[in-house]
């Protein structure tokens, strides 16, 4: 299953990049999502991991997550290394403009039990999900 989303924002790239790095973030504009907490100190880099639980389709989803590409202000990308849902999530974000940035955001995985026997359409209702969470990032960020 291949994921994505885009868009501009009218924030600094590195203030908007510093927000979606940091995972505690995400249940402020992932729907779904409950809590996300580091188990590594500071700073967020290759490496670090966090744990995430979230509800899906009336599940209880727990997935621990690991830090495999960090490049300061530009790109991070994260990979599940336990769960249920094995899941690769890259976020780049470059600016465009005075104050004003692109977000880009693939994702991939292939879901496993329950959801691998919906796997079709799960694809449209995860597409719909991923737009509407990147639709809040671009909200919550340019009302704050």
């Amino acid at each position: 299953m291949k994921l994505s989303a885009t868009r501009e924002i009218a924030q600094p790239a590195t203030e908007v990049f510093a927000f979606f790095a940091d995972a505690s973030n995400n249940p402020l504009w992932q729907k779904g999502q409950h809590s996300c907490d580091w188990t590594t100190p500071p700073p967020i880099g290759v490496g670090s991991i966090y744990d995430q639980e979230a509800r899906f389709l009336g599940r209880r989803v727990l997935t621990r997550f690991e830090v495999v590409e960090f490049d300061p202000g530009r790109v991070i990308t994260i990979q599940s290394i336990q769960g249920s849902f094995p899941i690769r999530v890259r976020r780049s974000v470059e600016p465009t403009g005075h104050d004003r940035c692109r977000v880009i955001a693939d994702i991939s995985g292939e879901p496993a039990g329950f959801f691998h026997l919906a796997s079709k359409p799960l694809q449209r209702l995860a597409q719909r999900s991923v737009d509407a969470d990147y639709d809040r990032l671009k909200q919550l960020l340019e009302t704050n």
